[in-house]
């Protein structure tokens, strides 16, 4: 390169040089800037769970039959006690019968033995009293003394009978009573699982005919990771959401942590559940909610978040300023661009916690620039060629 074209170089770069420091340069542009404002934060633990009525009862058949009426459809309000479904009489109401004819006839012979019983007694006594005035043998009086005994048998035995006879019709009538089927509790008829004409066997197990469920109490069974299930507490405020699309937020206290997760589908009851390595293990938590107003309906999915910790309208910052001080108290440093652009180091305390931003005890004012990150070197827009 000759010495012209260096000392022209030199020239030009001295005057871009000068240019540049004339128009100066903002520290601001070397930095993310944000400034330190207040604001609300809460740290939650979120999870999925389901809406099923907190009282409901499956009312079932206890006597076998054919159905001949469903007198409610699904949706239907009904008041405890009121007729649900008749299940064909005639069998249970023919046993019945034949319990009462048979009890009838037992206590016809029990009167018959009762005056059995009371002719023994006379003949007994009257043999008493022949023996007292020496006429009578002492074999007869030992024949009268076997017939007051045999009758008073025989009067025991009925009454026995007749005990039995009475349980047996007593079974027989309530089985009579079942073929009509009321309501155990008022509520709303959500599924029924039996039509009109059909056939019920009762003998094994209750068939189930239909459910009623009190709407007005949901409770929602949320599935808690094991992961964050040692952050929930009973008693901790809870909100949801529906999959409806609305902005609706129902809220609510953590009713229990129910201590172990659910059992599989067609394990045993006393069988050893071994923790699968790849899958996550889930425990239900339970809270219940209002659904007065009937919004609220079984089997829908609820996006609940459990509220760890929250404040409202504190000092926030983001946790990527964050320089780690002592964790477990909390103290952290950051950088802050003081008003004439010098970069400082500022020790802060935090408070609430969550995977963004935290809340910030002491350490900082509101409207500081916190300085976030470093803002990579622009390149220069002066290009030489020679």
């Amino acid at each position: 390169m000759s010495r012209g074209r260096i000392a022209l170089l030199a020239v030009v770069l001295a005057v871009v040089g000068a240019v540049w420091l004339a128009r100066g340069q903002d520290p601001a542009d070397a930095f993310e800037i944000e400034l330190v404002k207040r604001g609300d934060i809460e740290h939650n633990v979120t999870a999925i769970g389901t809406l099923q009525p907190l009282s409901y009862v499956d009312v079932g058949a206890q006597v076998s039959g054919q159905i001949l009426a469903l007198h409610v459809q699904p949706g239907d309000t009904v008041e405890k006690g009121q007729l649900l479904a008749e299940i064909d009489p005639r069998v249970p109401q023919a046993t019945v019968d034949a319990g009462r004819a048979a009890l009838a006839g037992l206590q016809a012979q029990l009167q018959e033995q009762e005056a059995q019983y009371v002719l023994a007694s006379q003949q007994h006594e009257r043999q008493q009293q022949m023996q007292a005035d020496g006429s009578t043998r002492t074999e007869e009086v030992q024949q009268a003394q076997a017939a007051l005994k045999t009758a008073a048998a025989r009067v025991n035995n009925l009454k026995a009978q007749i005990d039995q006879t009475q349980s047996t019709l007593q079974g027989n009538e309530a089985l009579l009573g079942f073929t009509k089927i009321y309501a155990p509790m008022s509520g709303t008829v959500v599924s029924i699982e039996a039509k009109t004409g059909q056939t019920l066997n009762a003998t094994y197990q209750t068939p189930t005919l239909l459910r009623i469920a009190d709407l007005s109490t949901m409770t929602v069974w949320t599935d808690v990771s094991e992961a964050d299930v040692r952050h929930v507490k009973p008693g901790m405020q809870v909100y949801f959401k529906t999959l409806g699309g609305d902005e609706r937020r129902w809220s609510s206290r953590v009713r229990q942590v129910l201590p172990a997760p659910p059992k599989p589908e067609g394990a045993s009851a006393t069988a050893t559940q071994m923790p699968s390595s790849n899958k996550v293990v889930l425990y239900t938590v339970l809270f219940d909610v209002d659904n007065s107003d009937g919004e609220l309906m079984p089997q829908m999915t609820a996006q609940t978040s459990f509220v760890v910790a929250a404040a409202r309208q504190v000092l926030t910052v983001p946790v990527v300023a964050l320089t780690e001080v002592d964790a477990k108290a909390g103290k952290h440093k950051v950088r802050v661009l003081s008003g004439d652009g010098k970069v400082v180091w500022h020790g802060v305390t935090t408070g609430v916690r969550t995977r963004l931003r935290a809340e910030v005890l002491s350490g900082l004012s509101e409207g500081e620039r916190l300085i976030t990150a470093d803002k990579a070197p622009k390149p220069s827009p002066w290009r030489f060629q020679f």
